[in-house]
């Protein structure tokens, strides 16, 4: 017997077939396209998810027989604001998790709600990239739509819909809407109501891993998946990840090393702070305090498609022939504005000390070390409020590159953990599923079961002395820099 785990992220949806030990059976990803249709929006299309979707189980049921499937779940990017109507057509692109077109959305929210209530109810700050805002722009921008629409939903929820035909709304991705009550884990009507959001659009809410359907005829054509095959909420790709990596006690944290970077810090108990990330985790009385930037694997990516053209592999072993510091090159990794901790949406991407001398092994290791400068500053974040990393587990793509991880490691100074799956959201989401089947009896008999830890990275303390004085460089880079930076993104409007 088998579980599906599927992972719609930024750049593909990827799907994992697991036994109940967790060993991949068998894989399959296909990509889909980003949008960029004016500064500051970044869009997707949910029907490329579901057409991916429907694709990558195609080559999924020439490896896996389909009645071997038992449970699926879905894990899913965040901050979507995917609107659609009665029989659930979409009335208009989502605006992704990059996407910072709603500014003046946050000023109204912040004048009909404080700010401080609002942080009080959910835990988080009011940002553009978050799904409330983006919400009352469709109601202000495209009232027609808004208009028109019957249930907004997220990534995971939405392929949820298209399988089971069920409308929902798991807990882990109640953190992009500023009237979910983080603690209680409701909507506070009162303040959806203030904010003139009908709390009517919004789907209920579930635990991650219970079952919400079941694969609808309609769907079994589409995937090959066989009809009546159980179906969860599924989560938070950053959630499902967390639990993939087997972090699930407090102190532990998961780092993320897919197209975005960040961390996962599992608290037992509530602790919030103003410029990090506050969500529930995906397994029951587990919160995540979150260091989201959108620099991680993204920035390799976009070096090997738009500036080098090189492989992943010929870039890690490139970056290793560099020294520590990059020959004094120094990079902000803020290719698409900042999340936390700056929440910049003018924040970009910087290299700085570019000199004659610089060479392709530079600038790919400074990329990296960008990264990891971006990581350490959400833990000196989170160390303000007295929440501490204990271990990292990481799981993405960073994790086959031995020369990144050295760098994480030397940088943030923790040992960095490697577990035996390198497809942590798939397998959170498959152990959700699992979990909602009673495969497993909880999380911890999950974890037991189904990950192990195949590598561990230690920080050379030497190099980490020495990495504290370009660090200190970049914070200094970007402080210097924020209003320039602001003045040119004027300039592209």
């Amino acid at each position: 017997m088998l579980l599906l785990g599927v992972d719609i992220g930024t750049s593909s949806c990827k799907i994992t077939v697991f036994d109940f030990g967790g060993k991949v059976v068998a894989t399959a990803t296909k990509s889909y396209k980003t949008y960029y249709p004016a500064l500051y929006q970044v869009e997707q299309k949910p029907g490329d998810w579901w057409n991916g979707f429907c694709a990558a189980m195609t080559d999924i049921t020439k490896k896996v027989r389909p009645i071997d499937i038992v449970a699926v779940g879905v894990a899913g990017q965040s901050w979507s604001a995917i609107v659609v109507d009665r029989v659930g057509d979409v009335l208009y692109d989502n605006p992704i998790w990059m996407d910072n077109r709603a500014t003046d959305a946050c000023a109204y929210i912040c004048d009909k709600v404080p700010a401080n209530e609002i942080f009080d109810i959910c835990g988080n700050l009011v940002e553009p990239m978050y799904t409330t805002p983006k919400i009352l722009w469709f109601k202000n921008e495209y009232p027609d739509v808004y208009k028109r629409a019957y249930k907004i939903m997220q990534s995971n929820s939405y392929m949820v819909y298209k399988l089971t035909g069920e409308y929902t709304h798991d807990l882990s991705q109640g953190y992009g809407l500023h009237f979910f009550d983080m603690q209680k884990g409701k909507w506070d009507i009162d303040i959806a109501l203030a904010l003139g959001i009908d709390p009517n659009l919004m789907p209920d809410l579930f635990c991650s891993s219970h079952i919400v359907g079941s694969i609808t005829k309609e769907a079994a054509r589409a995937t090959g998946l066989l009809e009546g095959t159980p179906v969860v909420a599924g989560g938070l790709d950053a959630a499902c990840s967390t639990l993939g990596a087997g972090v699930i006690e407090p102190g532990q944290t998961q780092a993320q090393g897919g197209t975005a970077g960040g961390m996962s810090l599992c608290l037992e108990k509530y602790k919030t702070h103003p410029k990090l990330i506050m969500s529930q985790h995906v397994i029951k009385n587990r919160w995540l305090l979150q260091g989201g930037t959108v620099g991680g694997g993204g920035v390799l990516r976009w070096l090997k498609d738009h500036v080098l053209g090189l492989g992943y592999d010929e870039m890690s072993i490139l970056a290793a022939k560099s020294t520590l510091g990059s020959g004094g090159l120094v990079f902000l990794p803020y290719m698409s504005g900042e999340r936390s901790p700056i929440w910049d949406k003018n924040a970009q991407g910087v290299f700085f000390g570019l000199d004659y001398s610089k060479t392709n092994a530079d600038i790919i290791r400074a990329a990296m070390e960008g990264v990891a400068f971006s990581l350490l500053h959400n833990l000196d974040t989170a160390h303000e409020v007295g929440v501490n990393a204990s271990t990292f587990n990481l799981v993405g793509g960073i994790a086959n590159s031995e020369t990144w991880l050295q760098i994480l490691a030397d940088v943030t100074g923790k040992t960095i953990c490697i577990p035996s799956s390198d497809t942590g959201t798939n397998l959170g989401a498959a152990i959700l599923a699992g979990m909602g089947i009673g495969v497993y009896a909880n999380a911890d008999d999950a974890v037991r079961k189904t990950i192990s830890i195949k590598n561990e990275i230690s920080p050379c303390l030497n190099n980490h002395e020495k990495y504290k004085r370009y660090y200190q460089i970049y914070r200094k880079l970007y402080q210097n820099t924020k209003q320039t930076m602001k003045e040119l993104s004027e300039l592209r409007d």
